[in-house]
């Protein structure tokens, strides 16, 4: 299910907001430092790099199969048509480091857990889940072993 975010691209006081709250929830909620971001294929590349600035973290992205250059690592994950592959770069994220995964939507849960996999596989540690909409009714969060905070209830 698709739902539309960028009419809230038109308003720049609206994105600062919308960033400045996802970093002021991480800062005041998570017990541990975080040490890297990691969006997802395509609208989580628009907040996680900013996100990841404000924290002076590192961000990561995640992205279908043959999109990244260099070594990279694959897993497999459930859409609502069938299976498909995200890719991350293998240097992305050291063993031991802290992640929070950040998409504009959770539906299904099935790319959040992909992206989980590949940082599990890295050795990273998944703190949290942040999306700027949740669709609770397909209850996406039983995909995910770690927290997840959503602006947007739908």
């Amino acid at each position: 299910m698709f739902k539309d975010i960028f009419p809230l691209f038109k308003d720049p006081v609206a994105v600062e907001m919308v960033i400045t709250h996802i970093v002021h929830r991480i800062n005041s909620t998570l017990d541990k430092k975080v040490d890297v971001i990691v969006g997802l294929d395509a609208r989580g590349f628009l907040f996680g790099p900013l996100i990841a600035m404000r924290l002076g973290a590192a961000f990561a992205p995640v992205r279908k199969a043959g999109k990244l250059p260099g070594a990279t690592i694959q897993a497999a994950y459930e859409k609502e048509y069938g299976t498909d592959i995200f890719e991350m770069q293998e240097d992305a994220i050291k063993p031991g480091q802290n992640v929070v995964i950040i998409d504009d939507l959770i539906a299904t849960g099935g790319s959040a857990a992909g992206a989980e996999k590949l940082v599990q596989k890295l050795g990273g540690s998944v703190l949290e889940f942040i999306f700027i909409i949740e669709l609770e009714f397909l209850k996406g969060k039983d995909a995910l072993s770690a927290p997840i905070y959503s602006l947007v209830k739908a």
